[in-house]
């Protein structure tokens, strides 16, 4: 698992050229205040909207999910705490005044902007 990409992943990397060539900008990894080991993929800080590109595999997409044969009993704990721990980070995030975007890493990139950016229109417009 330590040779899995934490960031900079082909959906990533896609979402985040639509974003700048719309003239978007962020910041990438951006650390999540009074968490530990915890970043938003994408955030947009003024406007404080966190942006998380989700994969199908670890964090048990509904359409995509697989669960590797062996050793079962461990995967179903671990992806099950992968679960968990996004729950507490959107909770942590909206607490804070956040706006959370979470994306598969499935979905049309196009189609995430369009999500992305109309989320920082409303955090905007509200600010």
């Amino acid at each position: 698992m330590s040779k899995q990409r934490r960031r900079d992943t082909r959906p990533e990397i896609s979402v985040r050229k639509l974003l700048h060539a719309l003239g978007l900008r962020y910041r990438v990894a951006w650390p999540i205040p009074g968490t530990k080991r915890r970043s938003v993929d994408i955030a947009f800080t003024r406007a404080k909207v966190a942006v998380f590109i989700d994969g199908c595999f670890w964090h048990s997409c509904p359409e995509h999910a697989s669960r590797p044969a062996a050793n079962d009993t461990w995967w179903s704990e671990k992806l099950a705490k992968n679960i968990a721990r996004d729950v507490t980070t959107n909770e942590h995030l909206r607490q804070a005044g956040w706006r959370v975007v979470r994306i598969w890493e499935h979905e049309d990139p196009a189609e995430a902007v369009d999500r992305i950016v109309e989320e920082v229109a409303r955090a905007r417009a509200e600010r």
